[in-house]
């Protein structure tokens, strides 16, 4: 009864939490905007993504047969994360590292002593906790998925093998954001892939999208599953309709992976070789475009 009384417009609520975080943490910037990217399929149900600033994203999991009511859903899905992510016990903590490492070598029959050990996966996981002390799950959650992502693609095996320390890898990548330039590198390799075993994307692509469509449909935090998809879309568009730039053995495209012991990367995107997705077209939206008058009952 109170809801019909007093509408609520959940996207305007959404825009003021983060306006007024921002400007309590004196971080606002033009870049970091709540972003709306709603699928421009023509019949419903719609499907709407809000990605918040620093990357966390979330979607409607209602069927929606408009899309301002997929956008207000996304936007509640997200308003409940980022006021949740705010509580104390939120936070990682020395307490919380604790308790995360003892249940961690519950669950894999590891031992606690491999926890000062960087060379060892718990000892990998505990470096990255107690890299980001003091950040809230959502932020750690945003780290989480580019190392997500690097051992998707393959990546970290890749380091493995070239001797790369895991500490240096954690370092390197905890202090850079999942840029256009690591997609690129991301979507050569699949396009490598896909050149070795003619099909492998297309496969990969359809299990992305069911992931993607059942992590929405569950209210979870979906940047892994969309930033996959988006990649295989890409590198499946570019697999054959680009013009192929072939290395000099003339089987694989030319590809060079950053070396983390080096802390830096070894080549930028020129705005030329910037790759976009072809296969999928979708509506983007900052906040400051959307002027959503419409409230939920």
């Amino acid at each position: 009864m109170s809801s019909l009384l007093f509408p609520v417009n959940v996207v305007a609520m959404l825009h003021q939490f983060w306006e007024q975080k921002q400007v309590k943490e004196a971080s606002l910037h033009p870049e970091n905007l709540v972003v709306y990217e709603s699928s421009t399929s023509p019949v419903p149900p719609f499907i709407c993504y809000v990605t918040l600033p620093g990357g966390s994203c979330f979607g409607n999991f209602q069927n929606c047969y408009t899309k301002a009511e997929a956008r207000r859903d996304a936007a509640r899905i997200a308003l409940m994360n980022s006021m949740f992510n705010e509580l104390p016990s939120r936070r990682i903590t020395p307490d919380f590292i604790k308790r995360s490492l003892e249940e961690t070598v519950a669950t894999t029959n590891g031992c606690i002593e491999e926890a000062s050990d960087p060379s060892t996966s718990i000892g990998a996981y505990c470096l990255m906790l107690e890299s980001n002390a003091g950040k809230t799950m959502l932020e750690f959650q945003e780290i989480m998925t580019m190392f997500q992502l690097l051992h998707w693609n393959g990546s970290l095996k890749a380091f493995r093998e070239r001797k790369c320390s895991r500490q240096n890898v954690i370092n390197y990548y905890s202090q850079h954001r999942l840029d256009e330039c690591t997609r690129s590198h991301m979507v050569l390799d699949w396009m490598v892939r896909e050149q070795q075993t003619p099909g492998l994307v297309s496969q990969q692509l359809q299990v992305a999208l069911h992931e993607l469509e059942q992590a929405r449909r569950s209210g979870r935090e979906l940047r892994f599953y969309k930033e996959k998809k988006e990649i295989l879309n890409i590198a499946l568009s570019q697999a054959y309709s680009e013009q192929l730039e072939f290395s000099p053995n003339g089987d694989r495209w030319s590809h060079v992976e950053p070396n983390p012991d080096s802390f830096r990367h070894n080549r930028q995107p020129s705005p030329e070789s910037s790759l976009t997705d072809q296969t999928e077209s979708y509506e983007f939206y900052s906040q400051e475009n959307i002027n959503d008058r419409e409230s939920l009952g």
